[in-house]
């Protein structure tokens, strides 16, 4: 990484918080900035408040902002806890627009996915590293030799005739009353079923839940290794800015 800092916007339902970014350390450089998601949270509303994240710290160079859909080649396919006008909107046009700096935008859990293999719970591994971000939903991040497979959407895997993340998301836990551990059973069949599919060699697990690791990892029985993510709640900020930065310094070709 050849730049010291760079800077990550992580937008998401309920908040829109960035932040520089020592990207020598992985880690924030300053306190987060946080505002609201503005309700509705149509494209020209948070675009808005990107900016004012920005404008918060005076950074002029580009920038990289996670968002909670399938971001391709800058386009959103997809909407979760955004306003559904998003889909088929090139967000790099509207954020470069909107903020008068260069974006580089993606999948939320695939910015906190590179950030724990380049600094966190994954630093060191050169192989298959699956990053599963437990919540609302089932995040997942493929990354393969240091190298990032976008928006695959594995919380949406069928496992027993539903999508995974209606039964082995955090939420459904809550919704559900769930012990530890009859949700750790539930995600004991989820995580088999991905292993069987990717084979990974470490399976890193992120989300709120993860600060409780404690109560209910051991619980999960996988033959690939379980580790509670590295980086919290900073990583979807740290991979973002480490992305941008990457393609920011990428030769011309």
């Amino acid at each position: 990484m050849s730049g010291e800092r760079g800077f990550g916007v992580d937008i998401g339902g309920s908040g829109i918080k960035g932040a520089p970014v020592d990207l020598h350390r992985g880690d924030l450089a300053d306190e987060r900035f946080r505002l609201p998601t503005p309700e509705p949270s149509t494209p020209a509303a948070v675009a808005d408040v990107v900016r004012q994240v920005l404008d918060h710290f005076a950074w002029t160079e580009p920038f990289g902002c996670t968002f909670p859909a399938v971001v391709q080649h800058g386009m959103v396919c997809t909407a979760a806890n955004v306003d559904a006008s998003w889909i088929g909107t090139d967000a790099h046009k509207l954020l470069a627009t909107a903020t008068g700096r260069q974006p580089l935008v993606v999948n939320d859990a695939d910015a906190a996915g590179v950030a724990e293999v380049r600094f966190g719970a994954a630093k060191g591994l050169d192989g298959v590293v699956v990053v599963s971000t437990l919540g609302t939903g089932i995040g997942s991040a493929l990354i393969v030799g240091g190298k990032l497979v976008p928006n695959t959407e594995l919380g949406h895997l069928d496992v027993d005739g539903h999508d995974a993340e209606s039964r082995a998301a955090d939420a459904a836990r809550e919704r559900e009353g769930l012990s530890w551990e009859a949700w750790a059973a539930r995600l004991s069949r989820y995580f088999q079923h991905l292993e069987n599919l990717f084979w990974p060699d470490l399976i890193v697990v992120g989300g709120g839940v993860s600060k409780r690791a404690d109560r209910w990892l051991h619980l999960v029985e996988t033959r690939t290794k379980l580790v509670p993510a590295a980086l919290r709640n900073s990583a979807g900020i740290v991979g973002a800015a480490a992305l941008a930065t990457e393609q920011r310094t990428k030769p011309m070709r």
